[in-house]
């Protein structure tokens, strides 16, 4: 499996702001492949985090050395202002480090599908099986089929799953499912929306609300009918609801969040 480039810069590229996408676990940074093409108009970074992708050898080094990581990529590919901010599961917990501590380098803030509760004793079951499981591919034919992933990209995610080092998947989901927001947050005072699956696990919609809690400018909604990885599941709801929030509104699409 061929590298996916960090970098993607067009001759059209006119937008100030450059965008960078940070991806999910189990999964490295060619799941941007569906959006870079939309936005030929940004600079698009999209770093593989450590131990994913390009830099699968790496050990996973926890998620503020992590956040520091992806700001110092950033830097490297010659981005020193601010830039606006795509994570998705792994990579919307890893934006919110990278908000609290550095909140001047962040425009705007686009996180969707984020696992912010503890893990309850049944979601921590389902880890140390996954882990157990590790090599079994068939363990990852059936998430990307749970994920509600198209047929065409479920072969890519089992197969660069199988080449995560287990010792990385376990480091990161030991520091994952202790759950919660970085204190510092609050820090950061620009847009923020963030957005769950409307079928995605009770974990991930219940994170909204301490996202909301922790930075009242968030705007948090539903993405109609979508489970975890929805910007490959619906790549032009993904894509026109993204495009909408750097033009500075909130996509009428998505569905409000019901106390409670």
């Amino acid at each position: 499996m061929s590298a996916y480039p960090e970098l993607h810069r067009s001759a059209t590229s006119t937008a100030e702001h450059p965008l960078v996408f940070l991806h999910g676990g189990n999964v490295a940074n060619w799941m941007w492949a569906p959006q870079v093409p939309t936005f030929t108009d940004r600079t698009v970074l999209t770093p593989d985090l450590p131990g994913f992708g390009r830099r699968v050898g790496e050990d996973w080094p926890g998620l503020d050395a992590v956040a520091d990581d992806v700001v110092a990529r950033v830097t490297a590919h010659g981005v020193d202002g601010p830039f606006d901010l795509v994570g998705l599961s792994l990579g919307a917990v890893t934006a919110l480090r990278v908000l609290a501590r550095h909140p001047d380098r962040v425009r705007s803030a686009f996180l969707t599908s984020a696992p912010l509760q503890p893990a309850g004793p049944g979601l921590r079951v389902i880890t140390r099986l996954q882990l157990a499981l590790w090599r079994a591919a068939w363990v990852w034919r059936a998430q990307a089929t749970a994920f509600g992933l198209p047929a065409e990209a479920r072969a890519r995610y089992v197969s660069h799953g199988l080449s995560v080092r287990r010792e990385t998947a376990v480091a990161m989901y030991e520091e994952v499912c202790v759950g919660g927001v970085p204190a510092n947050l609050g820090a950061y005072t620009g847009p923020l929306l963030s957005i769950a699956g409307e079928k995605d696990s009770a974990n991930v919609r219940s994170s909204l609300a301490p996202v909301a809690a922790a930075a009242p400018q968030a705007e948090v909604r539903l993405a109609p009918g979508m489970h975890h990885i929805w910007n490959v599941e619906n790549t032009v709801l993904f894509n026109e609801v993204l495009r909408s929030w750097l033009a500075g509104t909130v996509d009428s699409r998505l569905l409000p969040v019901t106390p409670g």
